[in-house]
């Protein structure tokens, strides 16, 4: 398992515990004290990411796609802080 906190400038704490196999999402956990709305949108891109490639565009582009499908609001953080946090713990591999 892989870990990793990103501090947003100006406040908010990201984080993510990341298992992989073959350079691809095998299971994810995003946790933090940011908000989003609906709240099971981030179960959705949990979910949604697995068997991803590690790397920005694709992991960027799920996210966007669940929040837009989600009708989703982040507040406190972008989905650009959660690829992020995402390549934070990747690259401490």
């Amino acid at each position: 398992m892989l870990s990793s906190s990103y501090k947003i400038p100006g406040g908010k704490l990201v984080k993510v515990k990341l298992w992989v196999d073959v350079e691809k999402i095998k299971r994810i956990t995003i946790l933090g004290d940011f908000f989003l709305h609906p709240e099971e949108t981030i179960q959705a891109i949990e979910i949604a990411l697995v068997g991803t490639e590690l790397n920005v565009t694709s992991i960027e582009s799920i996210i966007s796609k669940v929040m837009s499908e989600s009708n989703a609001s982040l507040i406190g953080a972008t989905p650009e802080d959660l690829v992020t946090t995402i390549m934070i713990a990747w690259d401490s591999k």
